[in-house]
């Protein structure tokens, strides 16, 4: 759902709704409260073309803001995590994936497989949109999905409580010849540049399709 208008998108924020991200046109500045707002609860501030925005809301009254409201709920990581715990299960963090269509189909591969959720990234992450729902083909509604700041710093948290860290890449061991360790978090990269540093060092095993 867009929001646009900057009192509607001030009151959406103020609201608690899981907003994806804000959008402000290049030849605009986002009003105070706004970036307040958005620090306070972590939601990304981007800056794009105005045209951009009034095709996004279908029309030119905008005041060059919108907000991108979520269309579904997103819970604690640590909901997540004792969720996998508890049911001996997987979750799927998906690092830093762009394109929607890829997401949807891996959030349905996570569903079919018996994952119990999706861990994302809050910056340089798909929005959770449309376009994502209809590829996973509604297995997200049966989902828990969680977004944070840092995904290595959020996954050293579920190692604490006995999860496995597998990433996916390249040089790793045959994915075939490997049993996957449960509890764990099955990390997938970016369609260009795969898995983070910062993951790869925690990660306790790296495999390769």
């Amino acid at each position: 759902m867009i929001v646009y208008g900057k009192n509607p998108v001030i009151e959406a924020l103020r609201s608690g709704k899981d907003i994806e991200k804000v959008l402000v046109a290049h030849d605009s500045h986002p009003p105070h409260q706004v970036v307040k707002l958005c620090k306070e609860r972590g939601i990304k501030i981007q800056k794009v073309p105005r045209i951009r925005i009034e095709q996004l809301a279908g029309t030119k009254k905008t005041q060059g803001i919108i907000a991108l409201i979520s269309p579904i709920s997103y819970v604690d990581p640590g909901e997540l995590f004792k969720t996998a715990v508890d049911k001996n299960s997987f979750i799927l963090v998906l690092d830093h994936l762009t394109d929607p269509q890829n997401v949807g189909n891996l959030i349905r591969t996570c569903e079919v497989f018996g994952g119990v959720g999706v861990l994302l990234p809050t910056h340089r992450s798909s929005p959770i949109n449309e376009v994502v729902i209809k590829a996973s083909a509604g297995s997200i509604f049966h989902l828990k999905l969680s977004r944070v700041s840092s995904l290595s710093k959020t996954l050293r948290e579920f190692k604490k409580l006995g999860g496995w860290i597998v990433a996916v890449e390249r040089g790793g061991k045959d994915i075939r010849n490997v049993s996957i360790p449960l509890p764990s978090a099955l990390v997938l990269g970016s369609e260009g540049e795969g898995i983070s540093k910062s993951i790869a060092e925690i990660s306790d095993i790296i495999v390769s399709i």
